[in-house]
C-alpha cells in the first residue's frame, strides 16, 4: 500500500466511523500516558540527581539554580503531555457528538417540517371578547391600576 495514495489512507476506515476514532484515540491516549508516567519518574530522578550535584565553591543553593531550568522544561513537556491526552479525549467525545447530531438531523427537520405544515393548516384563533362599551375588550380580574406615570392624572402628591 502506498502511503501517499490519497484514495485509500489506512486511517480512512477510522476516521468514518467514531466508534473506530474512540477507540484509536484512546489507544494514542493510554500510549501517551505511559510515556507520561516514564517522564515523570525521569523528572523526579533528574531533579534529586541535579540538585545532589555540587562543584566546589558552590553554596549551598547553587545546585538548585542550576537545576531549575532542567526541572521548568521537564515539567512543561509534561503539562504538554497532559494537555495532549486531554485533547484526545475531548475530540473523541466531539466525534461521537457530530455523529449523533447527524443521525439525528433528518428525523429533526421531519419534524420541523411537520411542526410548519400543522401550524399552516391550523384555524384561526377564536375573536378576542370585547363588551358592549366601545368594542374595548372586557377589563381582567386583577391588578388594573396605572400602566405608566402618564396614567397617574392629576390626583398624585408630589414627593
Amino acid at each position: 500500500m502506498n502511503s501517499n495514495d490519497p484514495t485509500n489512507h489506512p486511517l480512512r476506515g477510522v476516521a468514518q466511523s467514531p466508534e473506530a476514532t474512540a477507540r484509536y484515540l484512546a489507544d494514542i491516549q493510554r500510549v501517551l500516558l505511559e510515556i507520561g508516567d516514564n517522564l515523570e519518574v525521569l523528572a523526579r530522578e533528574t531533579r534529586v540527581h541535579l540538585r545532589t550535584t555540587h562543584v566546589e565553591g558552590d553554596r549551598w543553593y547553587h545546585a538548585r539554580l542550576r537545576a531549575q531550568p532542567v526541572e521548568k522544561t521537564l515539567r512543561d513537556v509534561l503539562r504538554h503531555l497532559n494537555g495532549l491526552t486531554d485533547g484526545l479525549e475531548k475530540a473523541a467525545y466531539k466525534r461521537n457528538d457530530f455523529a449523533d447530531k447527524v443521525n439525528s438531523l433528518p428525523r429533526e427537520r421531519k419534524q420541523k417540517e411537520l411542526e410548519k405544515q400543522r401550524k399552516k393548516n391550523a384555524q384561526l384563533p377564536a375573536a378576542p371578547n370585547y363588551s358592549p362599551e366601545g368594542g374595548r375588550q372586557a377589563p381582567q380580574q386583577g391588578y388594573s391600576g396605572p400602566a405608566s406615570i402618564y396614567d397617574l392624572g392629576r390626583g398624585r402628591e408630589s414627593a
